[in-house]
């Protein structure tokens, strides 16, 4: 790998954080940029799950208004994403390539239709309340879903879990985004538990991207911060439905 390869993931890593952090599109950054400098796609896979749990990290440190309160979501959910994250690692591993191809675009076009629709679907909830007992068990099927396929492939895993969360919990969107920050960070991590020993990860490559990560991730959420609500939904949907076009293209 040349100085210029490290260089461009590093850039591109950047986006990917500062993407990633804000509207869940890490991936749509990050794992272009793998392919551009030589890896093939199974090593491109695994490298972009392992640099991206650097997003997780830099994200909390710059949530902790967002993440105030939201202790208990955390830990229940957490176990959750652990057991989908490693799930679908293992499914990378042992099926064949592609396999979730043909779906992953319907996947990420319905979510972002869902955070369009969000305020129609459900208001914004007070903090105080709390989904039925039937409504929680739902969204916890649903969470640990999304955990499968954020640790099989992940396109786009941000969009869908923001998405399942702004529906199914009184949260906010900032409160929904850096849950989901840290919730996803808790599967990657898993997952590139199991890449790390199992998969043919490129080091320097993941460094690199890892890096720019890092940075990209903490930024992200104070430039959120900065953004109006709606507007911030409305992208963040709108450029779900592009990436969903896009695959859609290129897979059909």
């Amino acid at each position: 790998m040349t100085a210029a390869d490290v260089v461009l993931l590093v850039v591109a890593g950047f986006g990917a954080g500062l993407s990633g952090s804000m509207a869940g599109l890490a991936s749509l950054v990050s794992y272009p940029a793998l392919l551009a400098v030589g890896l093939p796609a199974v090593a491109a896979n695994v490298t972009n799950t392992v640099a991206l749990t650097a997003n997780a990290v830099g994200a909390a440190a710059s949530s902790r208004v967002e993440l105030s309160g939201q202790s208990a979501r955390l830990l229940r959910f957490a176990p959750v994403v652990l057991v989908g994250g490693a799930t679908g690692a293992w499914l990378l591993l042992v099926t064949p390539p592609g396999a979730f191809e043909r779906i992953v675009p319907v996947l990420i076009a319905a979510a972002s239709l869902v955070l369009l629709l969000q305020p129609r679907l459900r208001p914004a909830a007070h903090p105080g309340t709390s989904p039925s007992r039937t409504g929680a068990v739902w969204v916890g099927i649903c969470v640990f879903a999304v955990a499968v396929y954020g640790g099989y492939f992940g396109a786009a895993a941000g969009v869908l879990l923001l998405a399942l969360l702004m529906v199914g919990l009184p949260v906010s969107l900032l409160q929904g985004n850096a849950l989901k920050n840290i919730l996803l960070g808790v599967a990657n991590a898993v997952a590139a538990i199991a890449f790390a020993l199992l998969g043919p990860v490129d080091w320097v490559a993941a460094a690199a991207l890892a890096a720019g990560v890092l940075a990209g991730g903490y930024l992200g959420p104070a430039v959120a911060r900065r953004v109006p609500t709606a507007a911030l939904r409305i992208g963040i949907g709108l450029a779900g439905l592009a990436l969903a076009v896009v695959l859609a293209v290129d897979t059909y």
